[in-house]
């Protein structure tokens, strides 16, 4: 197989893990005889200062002519302003949106030698195997109206929460699916005693489950979902939420893992390129220094070769490897290892190398 792959490295420690899983992806097309073509683009703070613009429109254009895109991080200090014009994240949003990929799928399952990395009891830990769908291209982040106003000389900010039935339809349907293929048991996460658009959400989704007869469909409060999500959290399969309770619970269940470092995630849309991305952040603390945790990103990886390549058994090489190298301790420091980046993908490649396919 051939195919095109664009690179968004993007900024902080975003070069750093892309160059690993790129490293990665090379190993696996050597060991099963693909052609993987690489363009690197800017995207996020990098690109604003070269082009005055997030995410331009020539990189955007790239990225939907390929046939998928491998991201690393955006966003850093230099670019925190609030009063700045432009910003890192806007470039995010606007790739998503351009992609079409409104179906945002983040895994969190623990490793058996890594439990001590989190800080909650091994047994909460013991059977976690979650995946979380947070719908992406809808909600606040995209709203309008957006932005502020000064009236009678008070100064006002709006965003606006907005749904239409369509969008929730074909994310819980896909959450629904994806269910299907596990432990048949979906949580809808909303706000429904609060926010009219969580009760729409509620109302579809209900709806939308009288096709899936086979999964258990449960409706849960947001800040119940977050309470349980640390005291339970074994008791969960596949939660799907609106995008910003996605953003937020994605973020705490990360710390089940351990670290933030080993969570992969892909955006799907219903055709073109998917999007692919660790959870983390940029981490300026630790830019530069080689030794952010390659795990995520090299995950991400993996969902690349599944769900847009299509290349099933390549996934779970990758997906093995990094299960070996887990267990074997060649792990980053904020997992209690001592590798640096780079070695810690070698550790990975090897695997891959050695291991018959």
């Amino acid at each position: 197989m051939q195919a095109n792959i664009v690179l968004l490295p993007g900024d902080g420690i975003g070069p750093e893990v892309v160059g690993e899983a790129v490293r990665v992806l090379q190993a696996v097309a050597q060991k099963f005889g693909h052609t993987f073509h690489f363009a690197e683009h800017l995207m996020g703070g990098c690109s604003i200062d070269r082009f005055g613009s997030a995410l331009t429109p020539e990189t955007l254009a790239a990225c939907q002519a390929a046939d998928a895109v491998l991201l690393g991080a955006v966003g850093g200090p230099k670019w925190d302003d609030p009063q700045a014009r432009v910003r890192p994240e806007q470039g995010l949003l606007a790739l998503r949106k351009g992609l079409g990929v409104f179906a945002n799928l983040r895994p969190v399952k623990v490793y058996p030698q890594l439990v001590a990395a989190s800080p909650l009891r091994p047994e909460k830990l013991a059977g976690v195997d979650l995946v979380v769908v947070r719908e992406l291209t809808g909600g606040l982040y995209f709203g309008q109206p957006k932005g502020r106003r000064t009236e009678n000389g008070v100064l006002h900010a709006v965003d606006t929460l907005d749904y239409a039935d369509f969008e929730i339809r074909r994310i819980v349907k896909l959450a629904f699916r994806l269910a299907r293929g596990r432990r048949k048991k979906l949580t809808s996460v909303d706000k429904a005693n609060v926010l009219e658009s969580s009760r729409l959400w509620r109302q579809v989704a209900t709806e939308v489950g009288w096709d899936f007869p086979d999964v258990a469909l449960e409706h849960m409060l947001v800040d119940t979902a977050a309470m349980k999500l640390v005291a339970n959290p074994a008791g969960f399969d596949v939660l799907v939420t609106e995008n910003m309770f996605g953003d937020i619970l994605t973020d705490e269940a990360a710390v089940l893992a351990g670290s933030m470092g080993l969570l992969p995630s892909a955006s799907l849309g219903s055709s073109g390129p998917g999007l692919y991305e660790p959870i983390h952040g940029s981490a300026p603390d630790i830019t530069g220094k080689g030794i952010a945790n390659p795990v995520g990103t090299v995950l991400s990886a993996a969902f690349l070769l599944r769900y847009s390549l299509k290349l099933e058994a390549e996934a779970r090489v990758i997906e093995t490897a990094v299960e070996k190298s887990i267990a074997d301790g060649q792990v980053t420091a904020d997992l209690g290892g001592t590798c640096s980046t780079r070695d810690a993908a070698e550790a990975i490649i090897q695997n891959i190398t050695e291991k018959k396919s």
